[in-house]
């Protein structure tokens, strides 16, 4: 068993600001497992907000490659399990490893990864566009230049309504917002009444992730339903969300993988929420990942290589109307 991994620097179509951060370019660590002539591929990209770096990702990666090269596992789940106390403070480098083990274990079964789940890749919900932060006239060109029945709208500026209201005016499109933790919950509240009458689906985490006494109020008296982001990084959050948010968001960089991920949507599921995995801004390689697991969602943000000028990988070609997966075994992701 053999691990490497390369740093690539994503660049994008346009400046992608949200809440919190601005960037141009996005820097991702891809990791790399080979065995046996086969090898796997994952991904994790870097996230200042959560303090995960380059440095740090590659540093408890060599704390755990004896571990890995060891080859005294023989599931992704088990190596998961076996690395759970070393990637306590970076689950982002753990999904990039997690990835690339669930990537070579369905390669060597000569399975796609949803064969290998027992999914139905018929029944993948349409992933939504993300229009970020910018001037009302920039996002309305930005949402111009790629016609998509579902937009995510990326707020929490002193005109969110006038945004959305303006958007609105340029398509007849599903609207969802996502404020990044960027209103009180009286402005959620009274927001909510304007957004639903400008068709906007659901709001995704609209408070500080630790607000709770907050989200009890918009779970009550919101008009649309309200989406944890934030507040559900890993597993113990599912339950701790259940009665404050109506849908949870599973991002598997911050949760750790797949393998993780997996147990979130099954226990979300089973307490009659709906769910949903979002994506970073990152290559084929994370995208093809999400792609795999999207017949268990209700809802898909999977449009992280959509915003990228160059893309170092390819995999699943995502349209509105379907995603075709390529005709290889695995998670089907390859490095250009």
């Amino acid at each position: 068993m053999k691990l490497s991994y390369q740093v690539y620097d994503l660049p994008l179509k346009h400046t992608f600001t949200i809440a919190h951060q601005s960037r141009d370019i996005q820097d991702t660590l891809i990791v790399k497992l080979e065995d046996a002539g086969f090898y796997g591929l994952g991904e994790s990209t870097t996230n200042p907000f959560y303090g995960i770096t380059i440095p740090n990702m590659k540093s408890v990666l060599e704390e755990f490659r004896p571990i890995v090269e060891g080859g005294n596992w023989e599931s992704p789940e088990e190596l998961w399990a076996l690395g759970k106390d070393v990637f306590k403070n970076n689950p982002f480098a753990q999904c990039a490893l997690d990835m690339a083990a669930w990537d070579l274990f369905t390669k060597k079964k000569g399975l796609k990864l949803y064969e290998y789940l027992k999914l139905d890749p018929s029944g993948i919900p349409t992933t939504n566009f993300t229009v970020g932060i910018d001037t009302i006239e920039k996002m309305v060109q930005k949402m111009k230049e790629v016609d998509w029945p579902i937009y995510k709208i990326k707020l929490g500026t002193h005109e969110d309504l006038a945004i959305v209201k303006e958007l609105r005016k340029h398509t007849d499109a599903v609207f969802r917002i996502d404020a990044n933790c960027a209103w009180s919950a009286e402005e959620a509240i009274r927001n909510s009444e304007e957004l639903a009458k400008l068709g906007v689906e659901f709001m995704e985490q609209p408070l500080g992730k630790d607000d709770l006494e907050g989200m009890k109020e918009v779970f009550k008296y919101s008009k649309l339903p309200v989406m944890a982001d934030e507040s559900c990084i890993v597993e113990s959050d599912v339950k701790k969300c259940h009665g404050l948010f109506h849908a949870i968001n599973v991002k598997l960089v911050k949760a750790g993988g797949i393998t993780p991920g997996l147990r979130m949507i099954y226990e979300a599921k089973k307490l009659g929420m709906k769910t949903m995995v979002g994506c970073m801004t990152e290559s084929s390689v994370g995208i093809s990942a999400i792609a795999h697991i999207a017949p268990l969602l209700d809802y898909v943000d999977m449009d992280g290589a959509m915003l990228l000028s160059q893309d170092p990988a390819r995999g699943v070609e995502i349209t509105p109307e379907k995603v075709t997966f390529p005709d290889r075994p695995g998670v089907g992701a390859e490095l250009v």
